[in-house]
């Protein structure tokens, strides 16, 4: 299976994706305007159009109402699972709004528990949730990584490679000890054997 992309309203940088055959492309409201700008394949178009303010002129459009229990996004999430999707990337889901952002970060954390794989991507940071699992990194890697306790506590975590390093910690959700650790052209891991972590990477002004 290839991997859902998904684009919302956000803060975005440059969307230079390439969908393949397998993948599925959802825009989410005035993600459109990003999709239309940068050239990309759209397979369909969710939201209420709020933010983007017209209806978009697309062969598959679904539009929802205002009153609703789910997010653009969170369709778009619950559309992509329900065709057997287990990869997400989601574009212009974090700045603006706090709110939505934190909307989406949930989203990511039951993605995990599914044991699926989420990513937020936005123009100088990314947002990834680990449960119960490793996550690799290449030394082409730069900038700030963050690790963040998603529950009450996450054990056996790990941070090797990195400018500080964790070994069997706890994280607690009161205590944030796993901000701003550094990548340092290592090939370098966060693992967490029980529990859920929020990982945040951010680009150095």
């Amino acid at each position: 299976m290839g991997t859902c992309y998904i684009i919302g309203a956000g803060e975005v940088g440059i969307l230079d994706f390439v969908p393949d055959k397998e993948d599925m492309v959802i825009a989410c409201d005035g993600g459109y305007r990003h999709g239309k700008k940068w050239g990309i394949r759209m397979d369909l178009v969710v939201g209420d159009f709020d933010s983007l303010g017209y209806l978009p002129d697309h062969l598959h459009v679904v539009r929802l109402k205002p009153e609703k229990d789910d997010t653009d996004t969170g369709y778009a999430v619950k559309t992509g699972l329900e065709k057997g999707y287990r990869e997400f990337i989601i574009y212009g889901g974090i700045g603006g709004r706090i709110s939505h952002t934190i909307a989406n970060i949930q989203l990511l954390c039951g993605l995990a528990e599914k044991g699926c794989r989420g990513m937020l991507i936005g123009k100088d940071s990314w947002y990834r949730v680990i449960c119960n699992e490793e996550i690799t990194f290449d030394q082409g890697h730069t900038g700030f990584l963050s690790a963040f306790c998603m529950g009450d506590m996450a054990y056996g975590v790990y941070e090797e490679g990195l400018k500080y390093a964790l070994c069997d910690a706890v994280l607690r959700k009161e205590y944030p000890i796993g901000v701003s650790n550094e990548f340092i052209g290592k090939e370098s891991r966060v693992s967490v054997r029980e529990g859920t972590l929020l990982l945040v990477g951010e680009n150095k002004e």
